[in-house]
């Protein structure tokens, strides 16, 4: 079991550890490991004004997917949860997952048969990939609010509130909004993450001058691979970020239960 264990994880390392190592060699052409040290390539990823571009693009499709989501997911989320009938939650919760059942190359396609049309013809601009990012990331924030409301025990805390003779929007202000912000932060965190690595839909759907990280970062590998390997680091270092963030919510999350208790 301890075998198989490092075997996996040496599987997992194995590249990224080849990438960092490729992205500070001088030159690497039919052999294992690259020749020379330089930050040249971090340097030319810098300078480069496309690549600047698609960060600041990215930048800005991660920030409106984070606001829409939280918009969308936490008045959705406090529905399907607050829902008398179970047949309504769970076909709530089926048609949340669906768009990460289907693949994104299908929401892709579906996506440039509607938005390439004479009446809806914004195929290539930013706000369409907003929205598909939206569309790709919601039913993970959804999840992750409702199996916390589960487990905080909202629907009790509000039952006691109501007694006391709390209405309804006082009650979603003064328990769920607060009992959900450290939820809602690890949310967020993993929808910033997909949605800075996201390739699949945005490929598709991105415009020239609307192309995000990921994108460009494919046609460097056309490139120098150098250059390919610096940008890739600094994609991976960005989700990670991402991923660190919303374990320290979540444990912050987890640290806050346990003094209630």
């Amino acid at each position: 079991m301890g075998l198989v264990t490092f075997l996996y994880t040496l599987y997992l390392i194995a590249p990224i550890a080849l990438l960092l190592v490729g992205s500070f060699g001088t030159s690497w052409t039919n052999s294992l490991l690259p020749t020379g040290f330089t930050l040249d390539w971090y340097r030319e990823v810098i300078g480069d004004a496309s690549f600047r571009r698609a960060f600041m693009t990215s930048l800005e499709v991660v920030a409106a997917t984070c606001v829409v989501n939280v918009v969308l997911g936490v008045p959705f989320a406090y529905a399907v949860f607050s829902a008398a009938n179970r047949g309504v939650r769970l076909a709530a919760r089926i048609f949340t997952l669906l768009p990460v059942a289907v693949p994104e190359l299908v929401l892709g396609f579906g996506f440039i048969i509607v938005f390439s049309s004479d009446y809806l013809p914004w195929l290539g601009t930013t706000w369409l990939l907003i929205c598909a990012h939206i569309v790709l990331t919601l039913p993970y924030l959804v999840a992750t609010l409702l199996g916390d409301m589960d487990r905080l025990g909202i629907a009790d805390m509000e039952k006691v509130a109501e007694t006391l003779g709390a209405g309804f929007w006082q009650r979603f202000r003064d328990i769920v909004l607060p009992s959900l912000r450290y939820s809602l932060l690890s949310g967020l965190m993993m929808v910033t993450a997909i949605s800075i690595g996201e390739f699949q839909i945005s490929n598709l759907v991105a415009g020239f001058l609307s192309r995000p990280y990921p994108v460009v970062l494919l046609q460097a590998f056309y490139g120098a691979t150098g250059l390919a390997c610096a940008a890739t680091v600094i994609l991976i270092i960005l989700a990670l970020l991402a991923a660190f963030g919303g374990a320290a919510g979540a444990h912050l999350a987890q640290l806050r239960q346990k003094v209630r208790a």
